[in-house]
């Protein structure tokens, strides 16, 4: 699918077919969005634009000079958006190409930045005077979609640790979830990152022209604060993930304590039943009346008391 945003009479129009480029002034297209293409609407762009438009493959390497580049005709700028999921998050790749002022997009899959500045180009065609400010544009809404996913990291993160200290039951389950959460904000990072680096390079092209400096550098400083925010976010889950572990480990130390002074307490009287139930003779005073078996239980039961006097006294339990 192709979209031709361009200007006629002071309004923004739109054409969805690549056989429009014959009849549609070059100095007037301010932005070629391309969904999905096919090989005729790639090729009909790349006549049009005068360069080669990069396949999916050279745009999603990570190598700075495949992310970024440079040719006399155009700048080529190649980075991720992330798309929220129930429970995690996807990487969606888009290729960014400006040659003079048009602004020529490439992606595989629908994304609010896009949907959002096609309604303003609409809406208000007098803010669009070319390409970059569109670029501009789009950046722009999706550092602030990357600011709401952050701020959504942490209500997970505050409910987490709401649960924690009222002591809800800690099981497996939450220590994944931990986990995953954790992964999702390390893809946020790492998703920002890639943006600060294209912006960046951006900034630094002598092709960009100066007066949207400005607004690059205002992008620069929210993804720097973004990034802090996620730095933050991530240590507290590193923290919380201590805690949990340290007190699922008290708990089994409580377990295994219990069964400790169970079996510390039944050694004594275990041992007294071991011996008068030996089949030997020997020669005690009680050997053979009939009330033997109290006198051996009552020194099962004060065995018993002692064991559990001297625990107690020494606070073992």
């Amino acid at each position: 699918m192709i979209e031709i945003f361009y200007k006629e009479n002071g309004q923004m129009m739109v054409s969805q077919s690549e056989a429009d480029f014959a009849t549609i002034p070059y100095d007037s297209v301010i932005w070629i969005d391309l969904f999905a293409p096919s090989g005729e609407e790639k090729r009909a762009v790349e006549s049009f634009l005068g360069t080669t438009i990069q396949n999916r493959a050279q745009a999603e390497e990570i190598e700075i000079s495949s992310r970024f580049s440079e040719t006399e005709q155009a700048i080529f700028a190649n980075t991720s958006f992330l798309i929220p999921g129930p429970d995690e998050y996807t990487e969606e790749t888009v290729s960014f190409i400006l040659t003079d002022h048009i602004l020529t997009t490439l992606r595989e899959c629908p994304l609010k930045s896009f949907t959002d500045l096609q309604r303003r180009l609409m809406a208000f065609p007098k803010m669009y005077e070319s390409g970059h400010v569109a670029f501009l544009s789009i950046m722009e809404q999706r550092v602030d979609l990357d600011a709401d996913m952050v701020e959504l990291v942490s209500k997970e993160i505050n409910q987490y640790n709401r649960k924690v200290s009222v002591g809800e039951d800690i099981s497996e389950e939450f220590l994944i979830d931990i986990n995953l959460l954790q992964e999702n904000t390390m893809r946020i990072r790492e998703n920002i990152i890639d943006k600060q680096r294209v912006i960046s390079s951006i900034l630094k092209s002598p092709k960009y022209p100066k007066e949207y400096h400005s607004r690059l550098n205002v992008l620069l400083k929210d993804i720097s604060s973004l990034i802090n925010h996620t730095d933050f976010g991530f240590e507290r889950l590193e923290y919380l993930q201590n805690t949990v572990l340290g007190i699922i480990n008290l708990d089994q130390n409580k377990i295994m304590k219990v069964f400790t002074l169970v079996s510390l307490l039944l050694m004594p009287p275990t041992l007294i039943a071991s011996f008068f139930g030996m089949n030997v003779k020997f020669g005690c005073f009680f050997s053979g009346s009939g009330w033997a078996w109290v006198v051996i239980m009552a020194l099962m039961m004060v065995s018993l008391a002692v064991i559990f006097w001297v625990f107690k006294k020494r606070r073992m339990f």
